[in-house]
């Protein structure tokens, strides 16, 4: 069986992720076989396995960074918030179901066999499983029931690594508080704390370091800067959305919807020189940008209600009428058409008029539609004409199936990877574009000829502004990950928590 080594925070967005993904890599880069793993995920950006299998995008980027294909068995279980109180439950990669979240609570004990299961299927197949907690461990109303952070660490035998965010101050507080919290059991399988998203003088920070494994009796393993890595990011809590607002020669505006998902579809175009790639929230912050995308959504029909109650449809279609060019993506694409109608309940129920910017009609259904996908760009027309016939690749997750009318234009011709069927997918009109498929610019040619042809409707030459093989991109990342954590973790003390292990 696997080696295992646990990274659990002291809250949310601690940086467990990056660090997952970064041991991950470094593991790899020294030769062994190394695999995530996540029990329990609660996010809003998915992906599809080769297999046609839903899992989060954290153990997808974790695994990519070990150099593996990603399997449901890193993730057996994702939630994906519908609203305040409830979210889709997944299991195995299948939708079990909607649940509120007292349900939920009584319900996952049920599912221990399954994340038991999971786990020792990956511990057979490699040598090192690196796994990441969620929140913090020291959630007195919730630890009970835990089984995704020490629950998860007593299950399987992991030593933990306890990470705190100096970042947004309190770290001392957040590491021994913490600690305080937890029981005498679980204060023992804490082998390692780090600090997390330094920035300054490490030589200040040392007296609070001696200090904190004074007081803690616990090993610092290292001081981790705040690095920025262009990886895929976890959820909503991303720095993304709260980014540069500055108007380059092409600007891009994403809405960032209340319920945004799979934004990772835009992140291609951060890297392009000479574009500019903003999330809004606001009418007032939309400005006049060359092209709206409207991204994912978990709910299509209340988040287009949104956009309808705060002015932010109004001024899309404004936009579109004056000419901006408008993408959908997934939910977004649905929001395009005349109708959403939802017979069985599976978002808000009933029927409620799109934005009609494109004649076609979805109906949401309790199957969902989970397939990757490799195929190109039908002839397109208007100002993105530069699209036709480029390739791409990607993934469809959605519910509900959209039917145009009106001679309306497919916009990709695509395969089916998992049943191995050929159809259309999207639509187009005028400045009009929309697709299910996420991804859809992940491929070079894709992102480029988009931007060369918005360029060229605007007059601004953008041949030369290249963009990037994201994906090539990403493996640059995960090394210059690996890179700093080697440079400040102590990797010599981290191999030998993992070589001993804990006694339970």
């Amino acid at each position: 069986m696997a080696k295992v080594i646990m990274i659990q925070g002291t809250m949310s967005n601690a940086g467990k992720s990056l660090l997952a993904a970064g041991l991950c890599r470094i593991f790899h880069q020294d030769g062994y076989r190394v695999a995530p793993f996540k029990s329990q995920n609660m996010a809003l950006n998915s992906f599809i396995t080769r297999e046609g299998l839903e899992m989060g995008r954290a153990q997808v980027m974790q695994a990519e960074a070990a150099g593996i294909e990603p399997s449901v068995l890193m993730n057996p279980i994702l939630l994906k918030p519908t609203n305040d109180t409830g979210s889709q439950v997944i299991v195995e990669g299948e939708v079990l179901g909607n649940m509120n979240a007292r349900d939920y609570f009584a319900f996952k004990k049920t599912l221990i066999p399954k994340v038991k299961s999971a786990y020792d299927r990956l511990a057979e197949q490699n040598d090192i499983i690196v796994i990441e907690g969620a929140g913090s461990p020291a959630e007195i109303n919730l630890k009970a029931d835990d089984i995704v952070n020490m629950g998860l660490a007593k299950l399987v035998h992991a030593p933990v690594l306890l990470v705190g965010d100096i970042d947004r101050g309190g770290v001392f507080a957040q590491l021994v508080g913490t600690i305080e919290l937890l029981e005498q059991e679980e204060r023992e399988l804490v082998k390692g704390l780090i600090i997390n998203k330094f920035r300054g003088d490490k030589t200040i920070l040392d007296p609070g370091v001696e200090m904190l494994e004074e007081r803690t009796g616990i090993d610092v393993v290292g001081v981790a800067p705040y690095l920025n890595i262009q990886v895929e990011d976890e959820d909503s809590l991303t720095e993304r959305f709260s980014g540069s607002q500055e108007v380059k020669l092409l600007d891009l505006a994403v809405l960032r919807l209340p319920r945004i998902s799979n934004f990772t579809d835009f992140n291609p175009f951060e890297m392009i020189p000479g574009v500019s790639l903003r999330y809004v929230s606001h009418v007032s912050e939309l400005k006049h940008p060359d092209l709206i995308f409207l991204p994912g959504t978990k709910n299509t029909m209340e988040d287009l209600l949104w956009m309808r109650s705060s002015g932010m449809e109004a001024a899309v279609k404004k936009a579109a009428a004056a000419g901006t060019v408008i993408f959908g993506i997934c939910g977004g694409y649905q929001m395009l058409g005349e109708t959403l109608s939802d017979p069985d309940g599976v978002e808000a129920g009933g029927t409620i008029p799109g934005m009609s910017l494109l004649p076609m009609e979805t109906v949401f259904t309790k199957q969902k539609t989970r397939t990757r996908v490799d195929g190109t760009f039908c002839q397109v027309g208007g100002k993105l004409s530069g699209l036709s016939g480029m390739p791409l690749e990607g993934y469809e997750i959605h519910m509900g199936q959209t039917v145009r009318k009106d001679g309306l234009q497919a916009l990709t011709e695509i395969c089916d990877t998992v049943a191995g069927a050929s159809k259309e997918d999207g639509a187009w009109r005028e400045q009009i574009y929309g697709s299910y498929v996420h991804g859809i610019f992940d491929r070079e040619e894709a992102a480029k000829a988009l931007v060369t042809s918005l360029g060229a409707a605007k007059g601004v030459d953008m041949s030369e502004a290249d963009a990037v093989d994201f994906r090539a991109f990403k493996e640059t990342q995960y090394d210059l990950l690996a890179d700093a954590l080697r440079e400040h973790l102590d990797m010599e003390k981290i191999y030998r928590i993992l070589e001993e292990g804990v006694e339970m």
